[in-house]
């Protein structure tokens, strides 16, 4: 998009298209998982998402590069749901800690192979390359998917049959926004993605302030999953239990201090450093909250608060993507990124001060 109209506000309104349909969805994504069978929901995910590829393989024109993100958006309202109901009726409570870096790490790696691959072949050989790449990538995804065995059935629950359905699809937000720990945890990372997120700046900043190509854009966007991949592989062997709390303020305050030294720096090799950092500092928050929402999510609401919490996070990215493009037409592109770092420490700061449940947070508690 930026190398077709060269304008950082069409970055955004890629993130804006993108999440659209993840915001507008969410309680009827999380409300249909609960009633039905996430794994097949799971399998859809993954054949519309095949689908968005090859509509934006095919694109002339923007219009078909925001029709792919709005159909990104739509799965993705059905994505974590699905994912957070299967995970439970495979795994113990006790794993679910270690469960959950497995999954930061399987997230990660695949972002650095993803975007590390993509530069090299866009600089290679044009974009054909990079999509054949994706498109094989998710044909895999989809074939294994179809091998797992189906014993998944709907959660019985007693309230569903007494409850209006507007009652229903609202209830996971209810249990969150009840939730001390939930809430607390959400809102920290949702602020620090919104604010604090400079994936859709990154083409902009390769171009205009760091003087590199494809290569380089492609090793900056896999610079976060890089340093996630290292912590992943450190949270796997020693899982965060004690302390928690403290550990997910202190990883979110440093994924705000790294974001403004890429911000100011002027240089490859610091910029390259700052986002390998600010990585492996949200591996941290993002194996935390993994974790809280699991270990909080009673049965037969888990796809309705998986739901909310895509709405939180996941589609704090797009609409991240959209505040970092708006920000960077008003602001500039470098004030634009230094406004989201200090917003994203001033969130902490604010978050810290009001929620004692998050600075005494104990993961070992919730596995009771």
């Amino acid at each position: 998009m930026y190398e077709r109209t060269r304008d950082p506000w069409m970055l955004g309104l890629v993130g804006l298209c993108a999440a659209l349909p993840a915001l507008v969805l969410a309680p009827f994504s999380g409300w249909w998982v609960d009633r039905g069978n996430p794994l097949r929901i799971y399998q859809g995910v993954m054949g519309i998402s095949l689908l968005s590829v090859f509509i934006a393989w095919g694109a002339t024109s923007p219009g078909g590069l925001f029709t792919a993100a709005f159909l990104t958006g739509l799965v993705r309202s059905f994505s974590s749901p699905a994912m957070n109901s299967i995970i439970p009726r495979i795994i113990s409570r006790s794993e679910i800690k270690r469960f959950s870096a497995y999954t930061t790490l399987a997230f990660q790696f695949a972002g650095v192979v993803g975007p590390g691959l993509s530069g090299v072949l866009l600089g290679a050989g044009g974009y054909t390359f990079p999509y054949a790449l994706c498109v094989s990538a998710l044909v895999v995804g989809s074939l294994t998917l179809w091998t797992m065995e189906d014993r998944f059935h709907p959660q019985k629950d007693s309230a569903r049959r007494s409850s209006p359905w507007r009652d229903e699809l609202l209830s996971g937000f209810r249990y969150v926004w009840s939730h001390p720990v939930l809430l607390s945890a959400m809102s920290l990372d949702m602020f620090a993605v919104l604010f604090g997120g400079v994936t859709a700046m990154l083409p902009v900043f390769a171009v205009e302030v760091l003087h590199t190509g494809p290569v380089g854009l492609g090793w900056l966007r896999a610079a976060p999953a890089m340093g996630a991949i290292l912590m992943g592989a450190v949270l796997v062997r020693h899982p965060v239990s004690r302390g928690a709390g403290s550990k997910l303020l202190g990883s979110i305050a440093g994924f705000g201090i790294c974001i403004l030294v890429f911000g100011f720096s002027k240089s490859y090799p610091v910029s390259f450093i700052a986002l390998l950092l600010s990585g492996a500092l949200d591996s941290v928050s993002m194996v935390i909250r993994g974790a809280i929402v699991q270990l909080c999510s009673p049965e037969g609401l888990r796809g309705r608060i998986a739901a909310v919490n895509a709405v939180f996070i996941g589609s704090s990215n797009e609409i991240g993507e959209f505040e970092s493009g708006l920000a960077a037409k008003v602001l500039g592109t470098v004030n634009s990124v230094l406004f989201g770092g200090c917003m994203t420490l001033l969130t902490v700061a604010w978050v810290g001060l009001r929620s004692n449940e998050i600075r005494n947070l104990d993961l070992s508690r919730l596995e009771k």
